[in-house]
């Protein structure tokens, strides 16, 4: 009887055939994988071009009266294309990709669902073709991510296996996208997996070094920027790519901050989720269409101003990933006014694609940016020192590297990347000194990277590629009581019993009538000082018995830290007070808050993940928007009766997460997660609904009043 075998089978079949080691059949998948991903990245590239010729030159053709408006009207195109695509079938795609990626590896188990494949390339190819300005690697890298998942899993290998995998893809989607597998390998290992282990070496290099060759054969073997010899003219020019080093860093950071500023505005913006990229394109287009216009009033040579016919052949400067641009600065042939303009208006085009919750990469619009910002200090530099420096499109070079290293906290990425994108060894010196400058002020300015912050805006912090502690996902100032009961130095220490009674509460800071602190007294302290008598001398005071020297925690300090502080003495609470003033009360951190600091950590990594962390089997949750005309709207938490078998267990508002507790008063506008422990999320959904049910004979409580 003859019997069919699966492609899986066959598989194992035929690493038995070889008699394949672990490491043999690791290394052929990895090829696969860069082999896989280089057809992606090829077929990625050529799609957005197919999007751009069909909205820039075919439709245009349609309504020629629209003239250079289609640059407005082709992004919000595209957009309208995305939008549902990220909204409704894959919320993954949305944004830059690589957290994604890293929060799969930290805690995920290193998983990717396949459909982000499609709804990513789908995504990203409609928003960079119309003109989005984002780059074309960061969708690439995490196609790679999810197809090295894909089948770590279709072939069930462990997580450690996976997580490599994972890596290789994303290794060969840098390399395929530059034909740079030296630094693809570096961004898989720096970026992504956060650590160097000889274990992954292998494989990610095989895979990147795979998707370099195909992608070269396929694409053409040359470098992405051709730029002309620049010899250095005085060692002593060092010491200026050191200060073009601090103005990648400002760039950098300043592109983190606006990136996540942007963002911010439009995720708290009461909008269809599904519209918001094209309201960000609506602005892009405007801008796009706007600005050349107002440098050609005398700011900016006409030549380089693309204001010409056919649009097609004039696409501002601003959308898509910018290469044409950055090239011409690397070639010196941009005036400074416009790469002045240009760092400026690339950081606002890239905040309004991703930040509204478009689809596409980061590492594009900083070489961008970094080359304007660069050849702009070049062309100062080379104007106040002319018998020291070569020219501004070498600094131009080596501004990008700084910028991207600055944004994205991977130094060696950097200076690999530019190194291959350019082909020249002569800039490896430049491109060192300014890239550690950049680093060092940026990690001073910004302590989080382009790719981490959005992790740690989740209650995600990762080491080393794994998520931390959740206790150092969580700050002082988050859970600290801010109006701590106070005793004053003066006071008499008799009248400390009756106030630990009544507060029962185990110690006070201690505040002097100018509301500094002074010291902290404990329960402890009082009891030493009465002794076995029922109340201490009547002139004892609490500066008496006092504790001067006091252990401080700060409110930018997260629990991890002071838990910490707390465990060798068996403290079981610290004021916290002002960094730059310690003897500011700000408020009490116990060690009660620590335990409910746990709890909000834990639900926050949760719902990262889209799930309940630690709920038992058999459990179902819901979540339900509070409406303005709810009866609950105004009513503590006390107040809503629910069954023995439901829990509140998140309230999400405007943003930010809040533990519930009884005197938690409900809003307008509050989403809040009930866990029903029995599954039954059919009773849930009912009892919410009559709970929630405003009814007509109903006053408005004095609650809500």
């Amino acid at each position: 009887m003859s019997v069919s075998l699966t492609f899986h089978q066959r598989w194992e079949h035929f690493l038995d055939r070889i008699h394949a080691s672990g490491m043999t059949s690791l290394l052929l998948i990895a090829a696969v994988i860069g082999a896989g991903t280089a057809v992606g990245a090829v077929f990625f590239i050529e799609l957005i071009a197919w999007v751009e010729r069909v909205l820039y030159y075919h439709l245009p053709k349609l309504w020629p009266e629209l003239g250079r408006g289609w640059y407005i009207v082709a992004p919000v195109i595209g957009s309208l294309i995305a939008g549902p695509i990220i909204a409704f079938f894959s919320p993954e795609a949305k944004g830059h990709g690589v957290p994604e990626v890293m929060e799969a590896i930290a805690l995920r188990g290193a998983r990717i669902r396949p459909r982000v494949v499609v709804a990513k390339v789908a995504a990203s190819a409609a928003c960079i073709g119309s003109g989005g300005s984002a780059g074309r690697e960061g969708p690439i890298v995490q196609v790679g991510a999810a197809l090295g998942s894909t089948i770590a899993q279709w072939l069930k290998f462990s997580e450690s296996r996976t997580r490599n995998l994972v890596a290789a893809g994303a290794a060969a989607g840098i390399a395929a996208t530059f034909n740079a597998p030296i630094a693809g390998v570096l961004f898989a290992l720096e970026v992504i997996l956060g650590e160097l282990a000889l274990r992954d070496l292998s494989s990610v290099v095989l895979s990147a070094v795979t998707a370099s060759t195909i992608s070269c054969a396929m694409l053409g073997d040359r470098p992405a920027f051709g730029i002309p010899f620049y010899a250095t003219r005085s060692p002593w020019e060092i010491v200026i790519y050191l200060g073009l080093g601090v103005v990648g860093a400002v760039v950098g950071v300043m592109f983190i901050r606006v990136l996540y500023f942007t963002e911010d505005l439009f995720d708290n913006w009461d909008f269809p989720a599904w519209l918001k990229p094209a309201a960000g394109a609506l602005l892009l287009g405007i801008m796009g269409f706007v600005y050349p216009q107002v440098l050609g009033l005398g700011f900016v040579p006409e030549d380089e101003l693309r204001l010409g016919v056919p649009i097609h052949q004039g696409l501002p400067h601003v959308f898509g990933s910018g290469f044409p641009v950055i090239e011409d600065a690397l070639l010196g042939n941009l005036s400074l006014t416009l790469m002045v303009v240009l760092v400026l208006l690339k950081l606002v085009a890239t905040s309004l694609t991703l930040g509204a919750g478009n689809s596409g990469g980061v590492f594009a619009p900083a070489l961008f940016m970094g080359a304007m910002a660069g050849g702009t200090f070049g062309w100062v530099a080379q104007k106040l020192f002319p018998s020291v420096v070569a020219g501004p499109g070498s600094y131009a070079t080596v501004g990008m590297a700084a910028v991207f290293a600055a944004a994205a906290r991977a130094p060696l990425t950097a200076i690999m990347i530019v190194f291959e994108l350019t082909d020249d060894y002569r800039i490896l010196l430049p491109l060192m000194a300014a890239v550690v400058v950049a680093v060092v002020i940026a990690e001073k300015m910004e302590p989080e990277s382009i790719y981490t912050l959005k992790l740690v805006r989740r209650g995600i912090r990762l080491f080393r590629g794994r998520d931390m502690d959740v206790l150092a996902s969580v700050y002082v100032a988050e859970v600290m009581d801010p109006n701590p009961v106070t005793v004053s130095p003066d006071v008499p220490a008799n009248s400390l019993g009756g106030l630990f009674l009544q507060t029962n509460s185990h110690a006070f800071p201690v505040v002097d009538e100018e509301g500094r602190l002074w010291g902290i007294v404990s329960l402890a302290d009082y009891r030493r000082a009465i002794g076995n008598k029922p109340s201490a001398d009547p002139g004892l005071k609490v500066r008496d018995i006092a504790v001067r020297s006091v252990i401080v925690a700060y409110p930018d300090e997260t629990l991890r830290d002071v838990a910490q502080k707390m465990a060798p003495r068996d403290i079981s609470r610290l004021p916290v007070v002002d960094r730059k003033n310690p003897h500011k009360l700000l408020g009490v951190i116990r060690r009660n808050d620590i335990v409910h600091a746990y709890e909000l950590g834990m639900v926050r990594r949760g719902f990262a993940l889209g799930e309940l962390p630690g709920a038992p089997p058999g459990t179902a949750t819901a979540r339900f928007v509070l409406a303005a005309d709810s009866p609950l709207v105004g009513r503590s938490l006390a107040q809503v009766h629910l069954p023995e078998d439901f829990l509140i267990i998140h309230i999400d508002r405007d943003g930010q997460t809040l533990l519930p507790h009884g005197d938690t008063v409900l809003q307008a506008g509050d989403t809040i997660t009930i866990l029903a422990r029995k599954g039954n999320a059919d009773e849930l959904a009912h009892f919410w609904q009559k709970i929630n049910t405003p009814k007509k004979d109903d006053k408005p409580s004095e609650d809500a009043a």
